[in-house]
C-alpha cells in the first residue's frame, strides 16, 4: 500500500471536512427523524422560511452550509428526538404531495423537489464553483458518509459548477432507503423532450422499475404565456406641458400643486400560469404531433404582473431633484453672478447700514402705495444689474408665482392686515392639516408651504437651481419692502413664532410680528391727536404705544402729549432713557415699598380696567390692571442662544443673580406698569394680581372677637433678597407705553431680513424640505383615498411615522431623508400599477356592480400578492377579460410579423394557422411526474420517484429525486 503523503493528506482533509459537516449537523441537531403534519395549500408561500448558517473548510477552499426550513408549530416537533424506524425520511413523503406544485414563491429546490427542510453546502465565495468531478464525486461521498454516522435525515444537497446555473446533487437516507437527487441543465433542448411523452418515457427509464406494468404515473402540468403587447391601451398618464404652466393649470398641473403618476407604464408584463394539476398518464396526449393542453380548457389560472423596473414618477422626481439642491454649496450671488443687492440692498450685509438707511425721511407718502406698486418697486431693483433676457426666470412665469404666492398684490387696497389669518380656515382642525405638527413643516395653507411647492416646480421645470435663486431673491426683496412700508406679510397666523413649524416659517412670523408692531406704532402716531392717555383708557392700543420713542418732554413736566409731538421721522430710533434718569421732572420717584404719602397723590397712568372688586390693601382703592408689554416673542434658534447664554453663566452667586435678572425683564416691566396704574400700591398687591397663589388667605378673630380674612405672602415671597423683592424695590411708576421696549422690533426685523439674504439654495432646501414631504404625503394621501388600496395605507401611516421621527432633530442624515423620499416614490409607484391595471380590466366599464367588485379586488391582489388565482379560470370575467387581451395581442402581432418570423411559420398555410391563435407558443412548461414503485428489486418496499422539468426558451432543466431500498443492497 501507497503510504506517501501525497495520497494521505487528502484523505485527512476528508476526513476532517467530513467530522466538521458532523459537528454542524449535531449542533443544529437535525439527527433522526421527525414527522410534522402534512403541508397545507399555498403554505410554501404563506408560511414563513428561516435559514440558519456556519462555514466549513476543505483544505483551503471554503464552504457555507446553510439550513433551510419551514417554520412550524412546536406541536409539530414533539417528535424531533424519536427515531421511527419504519417510517420513510419526512422529505420523501414531501416529494409526493401536491398541495404545494409550482409555488409563485420560494427557493429553486422547494419548488422542484417540494422540500420542506434541506441543508446546502456551497462554495462561499460568489466567483468560487466545484468544476471537476472528480471534486464533485469526492463532495457527494463525504457529504453520504457525515449522514450515515449522523443518521440525519434532512436532504444535503452540494451546490456545483458555476452558481448561476444553480446546479445541485444530493442525498436523503434514513433507516434502510436512501433518494439520490440528481439534475440535468442544458443550454438546447432535445426535440424528443419538449412534450410529455418524452418526458415520460426518460422518467420511466430512469427508475427502471422491474414491475410489470408500470403503476401509473401521476402528472401536474403548468403552461406560462407571457403578455409585453400592450398597444391597445395606451398609458393615460402624460407628462405636464411646461411652457403652458404660466397660464395657471396644464395637465392637471398648477403653481401650488404637486404633480403625480408615472411617466411610463408601470406594468410591463402579464404572466398567465394555465395548470393541469392532477392529470394521469393515458388521459392526456401530448407528443410532437398533437396536444389536448388547450390553455382555455386548463383547470387553473394563475396571473402575475411583472413591474416596470424604476417606472419614472412625476412626485418622486420633483422631491427628489429638491432633495439634491441640500447638497449644493454655491451661495446665491455664485449661482446668478453680479449681486443683485448691490445699491438698494448692500445693507444685507452690514445691519448697522440697515439701520442708518431705515432712518433716512421716506421720500414718498406710504400710505399711497399699493402691494402691486410694491412689487414692481422690487422688480426693476433687480433688473438694474441685470437683463431681463438673462433672467433665469421669465416675467411671466414670475408674476404668475409671486401673484401665487402674494395675491394681495394684485389688489391696488393697502392691506389691512386681515388676510394675514387664516384662523377661519375649515380644514385646521383636519389630521391632513395639521402634519406640520409632526412633520415641523408649516401649515398648508401658508405662504411658507406655498413657497417650498413654487420653489420645487421652479427647480424642476424653469430654470433649475438659478431660478431657485432667482426666486428667492425677489422673495428677500419682497419681504424688505412690506417691512418698510407697514404691509404684513399673507399666509402667516397672527400671534408669536409657532415652535412646531420650521424654522423659516418661525422667521416670517417673527418678521409679521415686527410688521404689526411697527404698523401699529406708525398708525397710532399720526392718527391720534389727543393727549395720549388722559386717565384711566381702556383700549388695547396701549400695548402698542410709542414704547420705542425718546420723551421729548421730561424736562417740561408734562405726562401727555400727541403722538406726533412724541417723535418725528429721522427720531424714530431712539429709546427711552435709562431707568435712572426716567421721569426725574414728573415727581414720580416713589419708595421702595411703593406707597408713601406723597404718591397717593400721583395721576394714575396706563389702567386697562378694574380688577373686579379687588381693592388695594392699604388705601382701599380700586385695583386696577395695567397695559402691559406684550412678552417678546423668539424663534427657536433665539430661545437656543437665550438658554446657552444662561447656562454658561454657571452656577455661582454672581452668575445665578444675573440670570435672574435676564430673566425677571419681563416681570419687572409688568411691576412698572402695575406701579403706574395703580398709586401707593405695594408688593402684597401685585402678588394677588399677578401669582394669586403666592397670597394666602386664611380666616382669623380679631380683637373683636369677629372672623376676618388675613392675608400674607407666601414662604418662597418671604426669603430675603428674592428676586420679587428686589424687582418690586427697583421698579418705578412707568407706564408701559414710557417703558423700554422689551420686543425691540426694529432691530428684530433687521436680523429676520439678514438671515434671510445670506440663505444658501442649499440652506433654503434643508429649511423648506419637511414641507415638501407634508405636501408629497398628502398629495399621496389625496390620490391614495381615490384608489382604495388597503396595503398602500399602511405604507403611508409608516411614512408618516418615520418622518416624524426624522424630521424633528434639527438637522436630519440625507440617508434618512433618501429612505423617506424612495417610500413616497414606491406608494406613487404602486397607485399607478393600480390604476395601469384598473384601465387594462376595465373596471370602470363594468354595468353588473358584483363582476366590478370581484375585478377591484381582483385587481388589488395582483398588486400585493406574487400570483393570484382567477376565478372560474378562462370562463371567468377576470379570465375573460385576460382571454381578450392575448387575442387581441396575437392580431395586433399578425398585422405585419417580421421577416424572420415570417420564414419560421413555414409554409402560407401554418402561418394562417398560426395568426388566428389565441395565445402565443408557452415562454415556459413545466412539468412534474410522480410514482411510487419498488426499487432496485421487485420485492424492495416501494418508494416515492420525482422529476421535475421546466423548458424556456434559453433553458432545459431535469430535477430528479429518486428513492431505493437499501436494505439487501
Amino acid at each position: 500500500m501507497d503510504s506517501s503523503p501525497k495520497k494521505g493528506v487528502p484523505q485527512l482533509f476528508n476526513l476532517l471536512f467530513i467530522s466538521k459537516v458532523e459537528e454542524v449537523l449535531n449542533d443544529w441537531k437535525l439527527i433522526g427523524n421527525s414527522l410534522g403534519k402534512p403541508l397545507e395549500k399555498g403554505i410554501f408561500t404563506s408560511g414563513a422560511w428561516e435559514e440558519k448558517s456556519d462555514e466549513i473548510s476543505f483544505a483551503d477552499f471554503k464552504f457555507s452550509v446553510t439550513h433551510h426550513y419551514l417554520v412550524q408549530d412546536s406541536a409539530d416537533k414533539e417528535g424531533k428526538d424519536e427515531v421511527l424506524e419504519d417510517v420513510i425520511p419526512q422529505s420523501m413523503q414531501d416529494l409526493l404531495c401536491m398541495n404545494n406544485d409550482f409555488p409563485p414563491r420560494a427557493h429553486c429546490l422547494v419548488r422542484w423537489y417540494g422540500l420542506r427542510e434541506f441543508v446546502v453546502i456551497a462554495p462561499a465565495a460568489n466567483h468560487d464553483a466545484v468544476l471537476s468531478e472528480s471534486k464533485c464525486n469526492l463532495l457527494l461521498s463525504s457529504v453520504s458518509i457525515a449522514l450515515g454516522n449522523t443518521g440525519c435525515q434532512v436532504p444535503l444537497f452540494v451546490q456545483i459548477h458555476h452558481k448561476w446555473r444553480r446546479m445541485y446533487v444530493g442525498e436523503c437516507q434514513g433507516h434502510g432507503v436512501r433518494t439520490d437527487f440528481e439534475m440535468v441543465h442544458l443550454r438546447k433542448v432535445p426535440n424528443q423532450y419538449t412534450h410529455l411523452s418524452g418526458l415520460l418515457d426518460i422518467f420511466k427509464s430512469k427508475i427502471g422499475c422491474p414491475l410489470t406494468p408500470l403503476p401509473p404515473v401521476s402528472i401536474a402540468i403548468r403552461f406560462t404565456y407571457v403578455l409585453q403587447d400592450w398597444q391597445q391601451y395606451f398609458w393615460p398618464q402624460q407628462p405636464p406641458d411646461i411652457d403652458a404652466l404660466v397660464g395657471g393649470e396644464v395637465g392637471g398641473l398648477e403653481f401650488g400643486k404637486l404633480p403625480f403618476g408615472a411617466c411610463e407604464d408601470p406594468i410591463s408584463e402579464l404572466h398567465l400560469a394555465t395548470t393541469w394539476p392532477h392529470l394521469t398518464e393515458g388521459i392526456i396526449v401530448d407528443n410532437d404531433v398533437y396536444s389536448d393542453l388547450d390553455p382555455i380548457q386548463a383547470p387553473h389560472w394563475s396571473v402575475r404582473v411583472r413591474k416596470a423596473d424604476n417606472p419614472q414618477c412625476l412626485l418622486g422626481d420633483f422631491v427628489t431633484e429638491f432633495f439634491k439642491i441640500c447638497r449644493r454649496k454655491e451661495s446665491t450671488d455664485e449661482i446668478l453672478g453680479r449681486s443683485t443687492f448691490e445699491e438698494e440692498g448692500r445693507e444685507i450685509a452690514d445691519i448697522t447700514h440697515a439701520l442708518s438707511k431705515l432712518t433716512e425721511p421716506a421720500p414718498v407718502p406710504i400710505h399711497k402705495l399699493s402691494v402691486s406698486n410694491m412689487v414692481h418697486t422690487a422688480k426693476k431693483k433687480i433688473r438694474k444689474h441685470r437683463g431681463v433676457e438673462e433672467s433665469p426666470l421669465n416675467n411671466d412665469v414670475l408674476n404668475t408665482i409671486l401673484l401665487f404666492l402674494f395675491p394681495d398684490a394684485a389688489s391696488e387696497k393697502p392691506l389691512d392686515g386681515s388676510s394675514s389669518t387664516d384662523s377661519n380656515n375649515p380644514l385646521s382642525e383636519s389630521e391632513e392639516y395639521n402634519l406640520y405638527n409632526q412633520f415641523k413643516s408649516a401649515p398648508s395653507d401658508s405662504l411658507t408651504y406655498k413657497l417650498a411647492l413654487c420653489l420645487c416646480m421652479i427647480n424642476f421645470y424653469h430654470g433649475g437651481l438659478k431660478g431657485v435663486a432667482h426666486l428667492w431673491q425677489e422673495f428677500v426683496l419682497e419681504m424688505r419692502f412690506r417691512w418698510e412700508n407697514n404691509f404684513l406679510i399673507p399666509g402667516l397666523t397672527s400671534g408669536p413664532p409657532d415652535l412646531r413649524c420650521c424654522l423659516l416659517h418661525q422667521k416670517l412670523q417673527m418678521l409679521n410680528c415686527c410688521i404689526e408692531r411697527k404698523k401699529a406704532r406708525d398708525e397710532g402716531r399720526k392718527t391720534n391727536t389727543s393727549e395720549i392717555y388722559p386717565g384711566d383708557t381702556g383700549k388695547a392700543g396701549d400695548q402698542l404705544g410709542p414704547d420705542n420713542l425718546k420723551d421729548m418732554d421730561k424736562e417740561k413736566g408734562e405726562v401727555g402729549k400727541s403722538w406726533d409731538s412724541w417723535s418725528d421721522s429721522e427720531e424714530e430710533f431712539f429709546e427711552c432713557l435709562s431707568d435712572t434718569e426716567e421721569l426725574k421732572g414728573n415727581g414720580q420717584e416713589s419708595g421702595k415699598k411703593g406707597g408713601p404719602k406723597e404718591v397717593a397723590s400721583l395721576k394714575p397712568e396706563g389702567r386697562l380696567h378694574q380688577h373686579g372688586k379687588l381693592t388695594l390693601l392699604h388705601n382701599g382703592e380700586p385695583l386696577y390692571i395695567p397695559v402691559t408689554q406684550e412678552p417678546a416673542p423668539m424663534t427657536e434658534d433665539l430661545l437656543e442662544e437665550q438658554s446657552e447664554v444662561l447656562a454658561k453663566l454657571g452656577t455661582s452667586a454672581e452668575g445665578a443673580h444675573l440670570r435672574a435678572r435676564m430673566q425677571s425683564a419681563c416681570l419687572l416691566s409688568d411691576m412698572e406698569s402695575f406701579k403706574a396704574a395703580n398709586p401707593g400700591c405695594f408688593l402684597e398687591d401685585f402678588v394677588r394680581w399677578y401669582s394669586p397663589r403666592d397670597y394666602i388667605e386664611e380666616e382669623v378673630v380679631d380683637e373683636k372677637g369677629n372672623m376676618v380674612l388675613k392675608g400674607e405672602l407666601s414662604a418662597r415671597m418671604k426669603i430675603p433678597s428674592n428676586m420679587w423683592v428686589e424687582a418690586w424695590e427697583t421698579a418705578k411708576p412707568i407706564p408701559a407705553r414710557r417703558q423700554r421696549r422689551l420686543f425691540d422690533d426694529t432691530r428684530e426685523a433687521e436680523k429676520v431680513l439678514h438671515y434671510l439674504a445670506v440663505q444658501k439654495p442649499a440652506d433654503l432646501a434643508r429649511h423648506l424640505l419637511p414641507c415638501v414631504i407634508h405636501a408629497a404625503v398628502l398629495k399621496v394621501k389625496e390620490e391614495e383615498n381615490l384608489e382604495n388600496i388597503s396595503s398602500v395605507k399602511k405604507i403611508i401611516k409608516q411614512i408618516i411615522t418615520h418622518s416624524s421621527k426624522v424630521l424633528h432633530f434639527p438637522n436630519p442624515e440625507d440617508k434618512k431623508l433618501e429612505e423617506i423620499i424612495h417610500q413616497i416614490t414606491n406608494v406613487e409607484a404602486i397607485i399607478a400599477r393600480a390604476r395601469s391595471l384598473k384601465a387594462k380590466f376595465g373596471t370602470e366599464k363594468c354595468e353588473q356592480e358584483e363582476e366590478k367588485e370581484d375585478l377591484e379586488r381582483f385587481v388589488s391582489c395582483l398588486l400585493e400578492q406574487p400570483e393570484v388565482l382567477v376565478v372560474g379560470a378562462g370562463r371567468g370575467h377576470a379570465g375573460k377579460i385576460i382571454h381578450k387581451l392575448f387575442v387581441n395581442a396575437q392580431r395586433a402581432a399578425a398585422v405585419a410579423p417580421p421577416e424572420e418570423e415570417l420564414k419560421r411559420m413555414g409554409s402560407p398555410e401554418e402561418r394562417r394557422h398560426n395568426s388566428v391563435s389565441d395565445f402565443p407558443p408557452p415562454a415556459g412548461r413545466e412539468l412534474i411526474l410522480r410514482t411510487t414503485v419498488p426499487r432496485p428489486a421487485p420485492y424492495s418496499r416501494a418508494l416515492p420517484q420525482r422529476m421535475y422539468s421546466v423548458l424556456t426558451k434559453e433553458d432545459f432543466r431535469l430535477a430528479g429525486a429518486f428513492s431505493s431500498d437499501t436494505t439487501f443492497f
